[in-house]
């Protein structure tokens, strides 16, 4: 099979292809796991901290991709959640233990044993995978592949972000950049909360344009004041100048949560500007988001079902993997990058 994978820790700027095509024997299932024909992979800002070692894998090389859509080739022994030909998908939580004491209360997400998709096991940027058949989810026939694979991690955790918030209809949320995640949450917003005003924080003018497009209320810089206070702000950018924008932004009370894996180092100095007075009095929160659990994505993949929520998509072939996360890391494209393995 056909297979990208990363070999090495390294910069895009100093190497705009940080991917290796590779050739491979099809990998065979283990007890309880399946064999997935690919068709489907979105592209992930996760893969851009892997490649350039913000959260590296745990072994190289390994091949990348959280945002999984495929069909079932094979079932091992001990795997009989689904039948060869079923359509599933495979988000970021590739496994955990099912033991310990996160994963008895449905935390597993925290489970110290937490393996990801694309880091710690092989992932979707090749023509098949395996995973666990307890890690995989039916699809809802509503949607392509290509519109089901952003779904699994942008709108999962995107979907987890938004629970974290804790608004009610007609407070006020925030949400600083406008990539892949949040125009999926200014959809669930649109649907669940129709009485909130969404203020859009973002650098570009066309992700501000889209922001309208889908029904946001503001829509500004990340530096600008929106009109009133934020009752929570949903950060999704790799930076450390929103999180100082958005606190700055809560009213009394108010709470920060921070969808991303990982911030960009560079960024730091900005959290030199946070102010006791002025970011963090009032009993203002921060609150991060870690990975996402399996009832995040078995919830979300129904409710974008019943709303329905069909992402903005632009698609590359496998062979365009390195060129696909180039203009990720570049931005300005609206919503979701995805690669289409169907020929």
């Amino acid at each position: 099979m056909k297979a990208m994978v990363i070999s090495r820790i390294t910069n895009l700027a100093a190497n705009p292809e940080p991917l290796d095509p590779v050739e491979r024997d099809i990998p065979e299932p283990g007890a309880g796991e399946i064999l997935l024909r690919v068709r489907a992979c979105g592209v992930c800002h996760t893969e851009l901290d892997e490649i350039e070692g913000r959260t590296p894998p745990s072994r190289f090389p390994v091949i990348p991709g959280h945002e999984v859509v495929g069909r079932v080739e094979k079932c091992a022994s001990e795997a009989s959640r689904f039948r060869v030909g079923e359509r599933v998908g495979v988000a970021w939580i590739y496994s955990a233990c099912g033991r310990c004491s996160f994963c008895r209360s449905g935390n597993e997400n925290l489970c110290p044993q937490f393996r990801a998709t694309g880091r710690d096991a092989d992932g979707g940027y090749a023509e098949y995978m395996v995973v666990p058949q307890n890690f995989a989810y039916p699809i809802p026939e509503r949607f392509t592949d290509v519109e089901a694979a952003p779904l699994l991690c942008a709108g999962a955790v995107g979907y987890r972000s938004l629970r974290l918030t804790g608004i009610a209809d007609g407070d006020p949320l925030g949400l600083t950049g406008f990539g892949a995640s949040g125009h999926l949450v200014l959809k669930m917003v649109r649907y669940r909360y129709p009485r909130s005003p969404v203020y859009v924080f973002a650098r570009s003018e066309k992700e501000r344009s889209f922001a309208y497009d889908l029904g946001a209320s503001w829509a500004g810089d990340t530096a600008e004041a929106p009109p009133a206070e934020c009752a929570a702000v949903i950060d999704t950018t790799p930076a450390f100048k929103p999180v100082v924008e958005a606190l700055r932004n809560l009213r009394p009370g108010g709470r920060l949560v921070i969808n991303a894996i990982r911030k960009e180092g560079e960024d730091l100095a900005y959290l030199l500007n946070i102010r006791y007075q002025t970011h963090l009095w009032m009993e203002k929160e921060i609150k991060s988001v870690a990975n996402v659990t399996r009832r995040d994505v078995e919830e979300f993949l129904k409710l974008a079902d019943e709303i329905p929520i069909v992402p903005e998509t632009t698609t590359f072939t496998l062979d365009e993997a390195n060129l696909a996360l180039n203009q990720l890391k570049a931005g300005g494209i609206r919503g979701a990058k995805v690669l289409n393995l169907v020929r």
